[in-house]
């Protein structure tokens, strides 16, 4: 086997890996027995797991378990994963009649990280390629999640998210996007584009995804992007219906 290069964090990854295999919480003095690791290495890898959530330190009997982000990290991998497969097909067809792009982001605390694209033969490449994060509240993608947030987690992202404005002014932003179902944005991600999203709702009504569509500023007309929005919007009730069963939240797609 190739030594790492990076050791530390493969040896964390493996104390991951064996408390997940566990059915019980493990002691350090069997987590460094069972992977073979220096005693210092061991507690220090562990206090650094529990720092950031992804282990927790349960003081009696001393042992460690799988903390609250390890969770989160595997909801989002199950979730995303299905709905990818579920909406890859209408971002498609969606980018290819706009000659743009689409794509499915998801919520990631105050920010969205993209998770899929769609792209148009000589669409411009954007920096919302899979993989990367943007603050929610700077989005047309992240204000259609937030906008079906309860209070107390707006103020939570917007409060962790450096936005410039007022509380309130992102508040009446948000109630527009909650009650259309829909927001847009106009070159505030990319120079020279627009975008128009819609969020997937589970089947609690929270945000579970967001889809949207971006194509070159000005290029379509208020009729020309509401039909983009209708699609978006039944691409979203298509996906919700599947994964959760659930008809989705009607959309007004005119331009008000």
């Amino acid at each position: 086997m190739a030594t790492p290069h990076v050791p530390a964090a493969r040896n964390a990854l493996r104390i991951l890996s064996l408390l997940s295999q566990s059915d019980a919480p493990l002691s350090a003095a069997r987590i460094q027995r069972e992977l073979e690791l220096p005693r210092s290495s061991t507690y220090h890898l562990l206090r650094e797991l529990e720092h950031c959530g992804f282990v927790v330190h349960l003081a009696n009997p001393g042992t460690y378990g799988l903390g609250p982000a390890a969770y989160e990290m595997a909801a989002a991998y199950t979730t995303q994963q299905p709905l990818v497969r579920l909406a890859a097909k209408d971002l498609e067809a969606i980018a290819a009649h706009i000659g743009g792009s689409t794509h499915l982001s998801r919520m990631a605390g105050s920010e969205i990280v993209y998770v899929h694209e769609a792209r148009a033969p000589k669409a411009v490449s954007l920096v919302t390629e899979v993989g990367v994060r943007l603050p929610a509240l700077s989005t047309a993608s992240g204000r259609a999640m937030v906008a079906h947030l309860p209070d107390t987690e707006v103020k939570a992202v917007f409060s962790t998210s450096g936005e410039h404005g007022t509380f309130s002014a992102v508040r009446a932003r948000l109630k527009l996007v909650r009650e259309r179902g829909w927001d847009e944005e106009r070159e505030e991600v990319s120079r020279g584009q627009e975008s128009v999203a819609v969020a997937v709702l589970d089947h609690l009504g929270r945000p579970a995804a967001a889809l949207a569509a971006t194509f070159a500023a000005g290029s379509r007309d208020d009729g020309e992007r509401a039909e983009v929005v209708g699609r978006l919007s039944a691409a979203a009730r298509r996906v919700a219906g599947k994964f959760f069963g659930g008809a989705g939240t009607p959309v007004r797609t005119h331009l008000s």
